[in-house]
C-alpha cells in the first residue's frame, strides 16, 4: 500500500518545487503554520511530525495555548501574523518571535517601548496595504518610506515587509510589487502567500509563507 502525503509533507514539497523554479533554495523559505482557532490537539500532530514554526492571529489566544506546548516542544518560533491593538504591545513582544502586523507609526512607538522594557526585539514586518483596499489594515503605500524610517529610529529590527493581497483576483502582480517595495528599502524579508496561493508567493521571492486552512483544514469562518 502506498504512504499517502501528510499535508505538512505535501506543502513541503510544493514550497521546494516552487522554489527551485525560481532558482531558489527550498530553505531559503520559512513555512508558518498558522494555528488560530485550531486547539493543541490539532497542533500536536505538526509538532510530532518536526514542524516548529507557528503563526497566531491574537495574542490572548497564542497565550491560552502555546506555553504548555513550548515546554512540551522545545525549538518553538512562534509569529504573530494578525492585526495588533497598540494596547497588546507588551504581551505581543513577550510572546512572539516576530510580528508581522506593523502598521501605523502609534504601534511602532508602543513596540519600541514594549521592546526596550523587555529587552526583547521580536523581528518586525511592516504590513502593505499592497490592494489599497479600505478595509484591510496594513501602510498606506505612500506613506511606507516615512513609517520604515520611523520603526528603523526607534531600533525596531524591521525583517521585511507583509501584504494580504485582494481576494479572488490574481495576486502575482501585488506579490511582485510587495517584493520591489522591499527591494527599494534594502529589505530581504518578504512575508506573502497564505494557502491558495504560497507557490505564486515563493515563485515571486517569499521568504515567509503563512499556511493555515492548508495544513489543519477551515474552522470556523477563519482560515489562512
Amino acid at each position: 500500500m502506498t504512504e499517502t502525503n501528510s499535508p505538512l509533507d505535501t506543502t513541503r514539497a510544493q514550497i521546494a518545487h516552487a522554489a527551485k523554479l525560481a532558482g531558489r533554495k527550498p530553505g531559503d523559505v520559512t513555512l508558518i503554520a498558522v494555528s488560530k482557532t485550531h486547539a493543541a490537539a490539532a497542533i500536536r500532530p505538526l509538532l510530532d511530525a518536526g514542524h516548529r514554526v507557528f503563526g497566531e492571529n491574537r495574542v490572548q489566544e497564542a497565550a491560552a495555548k502555546w506555553p504548555e506546548l513550548r515546554a512540551a516542544y522545545p525549538g518553538v518560533e512562534l509569529h504573530l501574523v494578525g492585526q495588533l491593538q497598540s494596547n497588546k504591545a507588551d504581551e505581543a513582544v513577550a510572546l512572539f518571535d516576530a510580528i508581522h502586523s506593523v502598521d501605523r507609526p502609534s504601534l511602532v512607538d508602543a513596540l519600541a517601548k514594549a521592546m526596550d522594557k523587555a529587552g526583547r526585539r521580536p523581528a518586525c514586518f511592516v504590513q502593505v496595504n499592497i490592494g489599497e483596499e479600505a478595509q484591510k489594515g496594513g501602510c498606506a503605500i505612500p506613506d511606507l518610506p516615512a513609517l520604515i524610517d520611523q520603526a528603523k529610529a526607534v531600533g525596531l529590527p524591521v525583517a521585511g515587509l507583509m501584504c494580504v493581497p485582494p481576494a479572488d483576483v490574481e495576486p502575482a502582480p501585488y506579490f511582485a510589487l510587495l517584493a520591489k517595495r522591499a527591494r527599494d528599502h534594502g529589505l530581504d524579508g518578504l512575508s506573502m502567500g497564505m494557502s491558495a496561493d504560497y507557490v505564486t508567493a515563493v515563485t515571486l521571492g517569499a521568504t515567509h509563507v503563512r499556511v493555515g486552512s492548508a495544513l489543519f483544514g477551515a474552522r470556523g469562518s477563519a482560515t489562512a
